[in-house]
């Protein structure tokens, strides 16, 4: 759908709540409205799902989406494999730290950077693939899947799915990799939970930082950060005890995300793992 001003009085007033929603404060994002800014704007992860089985064609529509994003000099270095067996989603959810969200979707993803079939068609035409050889390329392969991964999640949620992307597969990619039969060349870069959301358990859009801490003009400049850090926290705070959630400032618990080398839950030998799986790094 093209985007069009929203002179129509519901546009503007669908417009500055989806704002409200995002930032809890006045935020000025233009006046350009239709279903495709309402459907990325209004974006919340997903953690309780119905037992309703995902639509036939939704998968398909969402990698046609997927294929739609941007990729590297075209070499589409990215995949993805589609879970559905209850017994294989467990142990997957077993690395993933036993995740509700994971139990309860009935479909879940796994987006893999994938350097095996650029490697391949190097093979067969005779060519030593050198470039694949560096982090440059284990870079590409990532970013690609990242961005396909988000254009799927528009489709989905435009068909009135709920997902929620899942890094936690990354605390064993090895085992990952072993449970989907990856070949060597293929990383696990984070999983997708699928499904319709509860609506007896629904999801509130996440506060996020006010425009003025990431949005530069020219050059970066941090003069707001502090301030807008400090009012961050009370907003957060207010969307936490609404969504009974634990209250903890998000500065402090970017602070405990990065603080030691345990809360990165194994993480930390990913790139030895990386190379085991196949990918040289140099």
């Amino acid at each position: 759908m093209t985007p069009t001003l929203a002179t129509r009085s519901t546009d503007l007033d669908r417009l500055e709540a989806l704002s409200f929603q995002r930032y809890r404060q006045t935020q000025q994002i233009g006046s350009v409205w239709n279903e495709t800014v309402d459907t990325l704007l209004a974006h919340r992860s997903v953690r309780s799902y119905l037992p309703t089985p995902v639509p036939q064609g939704a998968v398909e529509l969402a990698v046609a989406a997927a294929q739609s994003a941007a990729s590297s000099s075209n070499l589409q270095a990215w995949s993805v494999v589609v879970v559905e067996d209850k017994d294989r989603k467990n142990r997957l959810n077993a690395v993933a730290g036993q995740q509700r969200q994971i139990a309860e979707a009935p479909l879940f993803l796994v987006w893999l950077a994938d350097l095996a079939r650029p490697r391949a068609i190097a093979t067969q035409g005779g060519s030593a693939s050198e470039g694949l050889d560096y982090t440059e390329s284990f870079l590409l392969g990532v970013i690609d899947a990242a961005l396909a991964a988000q254009s799927a999640v528009v489709a989905l949620e435009a068909l009135g799915l709920g997902t929620c992307y899942i890094g936690a597969i990354r605390n064993d990619p090895e085992t990952v990799a072993r449970e989907l039969g990856l070949p060597e060349g293929v990383f696990p870069v984070f999983g997708l939970t699928v499904g319709f959301p509860d609506p007896a358990r629904p999801a509130d859009v996440k506060p996020r930082l006010p425009q003025s801490t990431i949005l530069h003009r020219e050059r970066y400049s941090d003069e707001t950060r502090r301030k807008d850090l400090a009012h961050y926290n009370e907003v957060l705070r207010r969307f936490q005890a609404e969504q009974a959630m634990p209250s903890i400032d998000w500065t402090d618990q970017v602070r405990n995300r990065i603080g030691t080398v345990e809360a990165l839950k194994g993480r930390h030998v990913l790139a030895a793992v990386a190379r085991r799986l196949g990918f040289a790094l140099r």
